[in-house]
């Protein structure tokens, strides 16, 4: 709770994982991979209820060995590679307010592919969203790009061409303006402005900072290797 303001923390975790099959369950550095995200939310001030949801038994047992809470499993359609993220939130919160009769503020979305949160970044993301209240509706977790869009490119048959064309063509980082990318470290929003707009994204979204190593979110085999080293680098893990 802020301010008197209720907020829901909410980790999707589906067992269907083509990229890296199993990897919320994963072991990383000793842990499973969803209990990395489990445990910064524990460590909130601010969330009243952090959730797991998943339509997988054997995800929803780990995740519950780590003290979140999953009062239920996902059905089947929300499972999908097409489902949407913001149908399994609203799943959710529906569950809360038609079997509990729970209501919150603001909804947190917690990516378990991105585990490098520092032990503060959801209260500072949170708190900052609530100092800014009046002005922004929710709050991403942004880092800057060393990829920059100028020198991205598009295959034009065995050629190439420009992905942004009406970007100056430099391969120079300092000749261009910073590019920055929402990374999976901290989605928060107003429940009442995430129900009607149906994205973090909102008309009136303001960002986070987060650092340098933060920016990696795990889809494959190749990113969970690279995380694995960056924990046991920033953080001395084995």
């Amino acid at each position: 709770m802020i301010d008197g303001r209720r907020v829901i923390a909410i980790i999707p975790a589906r067992g269907g994982s083509k990229g890296l099959p199993g990897k919320n369950i994963r072991p990383l550095c000793g842990r499973p991979l969803i209990a990395w995200s489990i445990d910064k939310a524990l460590k909130s001030r601010h969330l009243d209820r952090v959730v797991v949801s998943t339509d997988d038994p054997a995800i929803a047992g780990v995740a519950r060995d780590h003290g979140a809470e999953v009062p239920f499993l996902r059905p089947a359609e929300l499972a999908t590679d097409t489902a949407s993220t913001y149908d399994v939130i609203r799943h959710a919160l529906a569950h809360y307010r038609d079997s509990l009769g729970e209501t919150f503020d603001y909804t947190a979305l917690l990516e378990p592919t991105s585990p490098l949160r520092e032990d503060d970044d959801i209260d500072r993301a949170l708190q900052a969203l609530h100092g800014l209240a009046a002005e922004y509706d929710s709050i991403v977790s942004m880092g800057q790009v060393t990829e920059h869009p100028s020198i991205m490119k598009r295959m034009a048959g065995r050629g190439f061409e420009p992905f942004c064309p009406e970007l100056a063509q430099s391969t120079r980082r300092q000749d261009n303006a910073p590019a920055y990318f929402p990374y999976g470290v901290a989605y928060i929003a107003k429940t009442a402005t995430l129900l009607e707009e149906n994205t973090f994204y909102a008309r009136r979204a303001a960002w986070y900072g987060i650092k340098r190593y933060q920016h990696y979110e795990i889809d494959d085999l190749y990113d969970f290797l690279c995380v694995e080293a960056v924990m046991r680098h920033e953080w001395g893990l084995t």
